[in-house]
């Protein structure tokens, strides 16, 4: 289960490589401690207690064995003991072609006559003497009718199977549509008591203005409650354009605050909307450990590209209509900055021919004036400098001064640049971003609170293609989107994977081809069960919901094991299958319970930790908690249906060839590997 997880890819990879080898590493080591430790402190600190003590002390069980026995074990389980001796017992998925041995049989029978003959009938008829000691038994009244419960359930189950498999086939089922309907998020939301707003004023504010308005938005949020410094910063971005800012707000500890961080940010996104003008874009998100694409971060990420910076602006609009519609966006807002005002030179091509002007010298000698040119470098210390050589800002924003511009001919020598060029005032765009040198418009929107960004990618999606994209036209997803749709594959490679693993591990320890698929069977029961979950406690499922499931399946496989392998064990020694079943799922049901148990106390305070971590803790906590309580009945009941009805295929003849196929394979194995290891000797 948690090996293939190690060597997932991408940057969910990064994530839980580490999680996924030290848990196989502890997994290995917990066996080992099984092995060794385990069984000689049991040794030395489990005190041995004599039939006849513990039949005094334990009269209640004595009688219910008793009773059980009577029932039915031995009449019904006595006759295929006595045939067994020197024949054949067919097991689930093999055929067994093991002789049982008469003298054991019989010293089995003799031992058991011996130890009823030595109990006492009035202790085995009477109830334990104080209250004490019927509580202190682990046969309590609570255990013996949750026990008898079960026993009754089981027997249902096996006569009207059909009942329970179509149970677990509509739960099955049920994935499809939960999954559609339940949040999903590349990580979950977390309270670090902090957020950023980015804030972009108008095309043309000068930094003395932008420096004004993020003053006035940082005084306003730091009058909410629970926010207790604001950090201002001016003229960031990728462009570096003046008109744009970031306000950090950092706010108090979790427990000395009444509002999440979540509904904070959704109380500045308000004021912003109420107080301040509908041309100011702007933005309220988390702070983001990764990002890309944009003057901002964002959840959802989407680029459209191509040749037409105009038709990307058409399109990019159709779609930012689309996701203002959808009720899990907000701060939707694309990166192409229009409107920035700007001087435009309209080159008259055939006077610039006439006049010997190249239209390249035209365009370099504007290019040098306005933006500028390296012309040297210079060394003080260990640092390095360039020298850019360009004119005044006077003098390049200037209509007048720039018509005095000389550029080079050919036939004159060099001419005015206002013989050659026509100037115009307009605006244009801030900048031009590209992306393999094509450029493109990235579509940037947050989620809300509960909400989900696949339902946001999934609109999308559907936006561009009724837009039907010409030729040269592309999109795709950056940043987080990109990143979740990575994780999807990469989780269900790894279940795959380990699927496949945990089939050809089970099909060796068990010699049968049958019993692993029964075992495997019960995993996707838990998988609607835990989405249920989920939702139920108002989380989405993101990469750390996906380490929850694979935790699920490792318990559900391991309580499936425990009872199949019992249930192997007691058909070897000459149960009848059904009876089997019943009495195997009795006696694991103790230490099934007492795993999940102990498995669910382990994860509470997961799910009700707070402050740092408490979302990534709860994505967790919740999957695992929800979904092994709620799936634990119906595994119960399906792990002996299943068996049943795999038992009936086990007694073909293409199964029982298989099973004695691996027989043979195992022990040609063993006597390869014995005469290997002969040869060191």
């Amino acid at each position: 289960v948690f090996v293939p997880i190690g060597f997932m890819g991408g940057i969910v990879g990064r994530f839980m490589a580490s999680f996924g080898l030290t848990s196989a590493f502890a997994i290995g080591i917990s066996m080992i401690v099984s092995f060794s430790l385990t069984p000689m402190l049991a040794a030395r600190l489990i005190k041995w207690k004599p039939p006849e003590e513990e039949s005094s002390e334990f009269g209640v069980q004595g009688s219910a064995l008793e009773n059980d026995a009577n029932s039915g074990f031995d009449s019904q389980h006595s006759e295929p003991l006595k045939s067994s001796i020197g024949g054949k017992e067919s097991g689930l998925g093999k055929s067994e072609d093991t002789s049982v041995n008469e003298q054991e049989i019989l010293d089995e029978n003799e031992d058991l006559s011996n130890h009823r003959s030595n109990t006492k009938p009035e202790t085995l008829n009477s109830e334990p003497a104080t209250e004490e000691k019927r509580k202190g038994s682990k046969d309590s009244w609570f255990f013996r009718h949750l026990d008898s419960t079960y026993t009754k359930m089981i027997r249902f189950s096996l006569s009207h199977r059909w009942i329970i498999a179509l149970a677990c086939l509509l739960v099955v089922l049920s994935i499809v549509p939960l999954f559609m309907f339940v949040g999903k998020n590349f990580l979950p939301v977390d309270d670090q008591s902090q957020f950023e707003v980015t804030v972009r004023a108008g095309e043309g504010t000068s930094l003395q203005a932008t420096t004004v308005l993020l003053e006035r938005i940082a005084n306003d949020i730091r009058k909410l409650e629970g926010v207790t410094d604001t950090l201002i910063t001016v003229g960031g971005g990728q462009a570096g354009a003046v008109n744009a800012g970031t306000i950090y707000v950092k706010l108090s500890d979790l427990g000395s605050r009444s509002k999440s961080q979540e509904q904070l940010m959704a109380i500045a996104r308000q004021l912003l909307i109420d107080k301040y003008p509908k041309d100011l874009r702007t933005a309220v998100s988390i702070v983001q450990a990764f990002s890309g694409g944009g003057f901002r971060n964002a959840n959802v990420q989407f680029v459209i590209g191509g040749p037409d910076l105009k038709v990307l602006e058409d399109y990019s609009a159709k779609l930012v209509e689309v996701l203002k519609k959808n009720p899990d966006a907000v701060d939707v807002d694309t990166t192409l900055i229009s409107g920035k005002p700007e001087l435009q030179y309209q080159i008259n091509r055939k006077r610039a021919a006439d006049l010997g002007v190249r239209v390249g010298d035209i365009s370099q000698s504007l290019n040098i004036l306005v933006a500028g040119q390296q012309a040297t470098t210079f060394n003080q210390g260990t640092d390095q400098y360039e020298v850019r050589v360009r004119a005044k800002k006077s003098f390049r924003s200037d209509v007048e001064t720039l018509k005095r511009l000389v550029v080079p001919s050919s036939k004159l020598g060099a001419v005015s640049l206002e013989d050659v060029v026509t100037p115009k005032e307009g605006t244009g765009p801030a900048a031009i971003d590209r992306i393999n040198r094509q450029r493109q418009v990235t579509i940037l929107a947050n989620t809300k609170p509960g909400g989900s960004a696949t339902n946001i990618t999934a609109d999308l999606d559907n936006a561009v293609k009724e837009l039907k994209l010409p030729v040269g036209y592309s999109s795709g997803y950056v940043g987080q989107s990109k990143e979740l749709g990575k994780a999807m594959f990469y989780f269900l490679l790894a279940i795959a994977l380990s699927f496949i693993f945990m089939y050809i591990v089970l099909a060796a320890q068990f010699e049968s081809f049958i019993h692993p698929i029964t075992i495997l069977l019960t995993l996707p029961i838990a998988v609607p069960f835990g989405i249920l979950s989920v939702l139920i406690a108002g989380q989405t499922i993101n990469i750390f919901s996906g380490l929850g499931f694979l935790l699920l399946f490792g318990v559900v496989k391991k309580n499936a094991i425990l009872v199949i392998d019992h249930i192997s064990v007691l058909r070897e020694k000459g149960l009848e299958k059904d009876e089997a079943i019943v009495q195997g799922n009795r006696d694991r049901l103790r230490p099934i319970l007492m795993t999940t148990i102990a498995l669910i106390a382990g994860m509470i305070p997961l799910v009700i930790s707070r402050g740092a971590g408490a979302g990534t803790n709860r994505s967790v906590g919740v999957l695992i908690v929800g979904g092994q309580t709620l799936c634990l009945l119906l595994t119960l009941l399906a792990v002996p249906v299943f068996y049943s009805y795999f038992g009936d295929f086990g007694n073909l003849k293409i199964f029982q060839g298989l099973a004695k196929g691996m027989q043979v394979v195992r022990r040609k194995t063993v006597e390869t590997a014995s005469s290997i290891f002969g040869l060191f000797k």
